[in-house]
């Protein structure tokens, strides 16, 4: 089994910042992402990282999040700034793969409770 931690959200004004960490197993040693849950979007894909360093993010958030993965401490790191209010979410991590289509998808079900991010008009 395993089990993941998220931590750093929170309330904030447009055009501030946070930064968000996760812990916990199983831990990819491929890729990791972070996932954003909306009620509007449902389950989306907002930044991944893969273990050479390679990072792939929504298109609306880049050029303001910031993905990064400390292996030795198995956790994952999203600096986010210029926020928005379409950023408010749950964030989640887990391990991510994609598919023939190109899709992300979680190869597990193993989620924490994810952090709240609330940006505010």
């Amino acid at each position: 089994q395993g089990q993941r931690v998220e931590s750093g959200g929170g309330l904030v004004q447009a055009g501030g910042s946070l930064r968000l960490s996760c812990t916990g197993t199983p831990w990819s040693i491929y890729a990791m992402a972070w996932f954003r849950q909306t009620p509007r979007n449902g389950r989306e894909l907002v930044a991944a990282v893969t273990s050479d360093g390679t990072t792939n993010y929504a298109d609306s958030v880049k050029g303001r999040f910031t993905v990064a993965r400390d292996d030795a401490k198995q956790t994952l790191y999203l600096q986010m700034t210029a926020l928005v209010p379409e950023d408010t979410g749950v964030y989640r991590c887990n391990a991510v793969e994609w598919d023939d289509y190109g899709t992300a998808y979680a190869p597990n079900n193993i989620w924490g409770p994810g952090t709240q991010v609330t940006v505010s008009s």
